[in-house]
Formats: structure tokens, C-alpha cells, sequence
């Protein structure tokens, strides 16, 4: 495997902390694999700004981000009101370039995984036909439950290889409302997919020490392609 898709149930559901989570861990204990990120589209200031001012990485901007618009909303959207298209052909080039390059690429997705992309293809398309291995995170609420079942049919129905799924506490959480809103055994029992972790509210999104103990709290050996992990330390 040399690259995942990170994708979620909507937009701000948790895409961002886990890309900079797994980023900080493989950074801190992988630093002789060469590890590459990739936001394919990015519309608005956020992601690549962050990968930029986080991490030190071996890539240009274009080769982070080949695809940004001004306009915070849906990709075709943002194309129609600023007179371009979305230019997918520069976007898979720039991937293909990348994935050669790097031993392993993080890809963050836009918005969730029924999110246009463009007129007639949504991150769901894109996870299909670019054969990318894709962990689905959810956030931690009332409603997560029906949000995990539906993405989860999505997926499947698109024939997207889901690897598992992460629970975000986008909100500081008690041990009583993960539980109650999002229950492991029920979403395993409903989804058929494994929960492969919990991260909690991370408000200090630039502390990597955090982000990367986060991430080896994961069930690492479920996405990513790691000769050994390390947990718990």
C-alpha cells in the first residue's frame, strides 16, 4: 500500500487532525521512509497552510496542492464562480509524480465522502477509480450512527476499499457520550467495518508530541503500512 485517502462523513468531522496526526507519528518514527502529502483539491485557506507551517516537507505547493480555488465552498461550485474548471488530469499527474517519489502519500480528501468533486463525481468516485485504500473518519455526536451506516453503504455500493474507521471527538468528549453516540459494537455489527480508534479533542493542532501519541493509539496495522508500530509509549 503507498497511499490513503482519509475521507469522513461531511466536512469539519476530523480529516484535517488525523492527516496531521498520522503525519506527525510517521515523521517522529518512520523519518527514514519518505513520506509525502497530497490535498488533491483545497478550496479556501486551511490544509495545505497547516502541512506547510507543521511539517518540513520535500514538496512545492502545486505538489501539495495542485488545485485551489479562493471560494470556501464545493469544488464545482467554487470553479463556476471563479470562471475555471477542475482540472482532474493535473490533479492525477501531480498524485502519480508523487507516489513515485515517496515511499508512502496522505491524501485528504474534500469535504466527505459524497462530496463533489465536480459535476458528476463525488470523493467516492475518485476513491474508486484511483484504486486509493481509504480510512473513514466520523465525528463523535448525536447522529454519528446514521452518518457511519450511510457512508459506509456509499462506500460499498462504490466499491471504495474502506479500511476502517476512526472516531473524532470534535468537542471534548466523556468516556459516557463516546459510548452512548457512538457505540464500537453497534457500528461494527451495522457497518461490517472495523473501528480502528479514538481520537480525542486535540484543540492544539500544532503540538505534534500530542498528535503523533494520538495516532499510536490507533490500530495502526489496519491503514497503514508500518513494519512495525509502536503503542502506548
Amino acid at each position: 500500500m503507498k497511499e490513503l485517502l482519509i475521507t469522513a462523513t461531511d466536512t469539519d468531522a476530523g480529516k484535517t487532525i488525523l492527516t496531521l496526526a498520522l503525519a506527525a507519528y510517521w515523521q517522529t518514527y518512520h523519518q527514514d521512509r519518505n513520506l509525502g502529502l497530497f490535498k488533491p483539491i483545497q478550496t479556501g485557506i486551511g490544509d495545505r497552510e497547516l502541512y506547510t507551517q507543521l511539517f518540513s516537507l520535500d514538496q512545492s505547493l502545486d505538489e501539495i496542492n495542485p488545485l485551489w480555488y479562493e471560494t470556501p465552498v464545493a469544488p464545482p461550485v467554487a470553479a463556476e464562480r471563479e470562471g475555471r474548471l477542475v482540472e482532474l488530469d493535473r490533479v492525477w499527474s501531480t498524485f502519480a509524480r508523487l507516489r513515485q517519489q515517496k515511499d508512502f502519500v496522505l491524501v485528504e480528501g474534500v469535504g466527505g465522502l459524497g462530496s463533489p468533486v465536480t459535476h458528476e463525481l463525488t470523493v467516492a468516485d475518485i476513491a474508486r477509480d484511483w484504486h486509493l485504500p481509504t480510512i473513514l473518519v466520523v465525528p463523535i455526536k448525536l447522529g454519528a450512527i446514521a452518518q457511519t451506516v450511510a457512508n459506509v453503504a456509499l462506500a460499498r455500493q462504490m466499491k471504495v476499499n474502506l479500511r476502517g474507521i476512526i472516531l473524532n471527538c470534535v468537542q471534548p468528549c466523556s468516556e459516557q457520550e463516546i459510548a452512548d453516540w457512538t457505540p464500537v459494537e453497534l457500528i461494527q455489527s451495522l457497518t461490517q467495518v472495523q473501528v480502528c480508534g479514538v481520537i480525542p479533542h486535540l484543540p492544539e493542532i500544532n503540538n505534534l508530541e500530542k498528535l503523533a501519541a494520538a495516532a499510536s493509539n490507533l490500530d495502526l496495522e489496519k491503514f497503514l503500512p508500518l513494519p512495525t508500530t509502536i503503542k502506548n509509549y
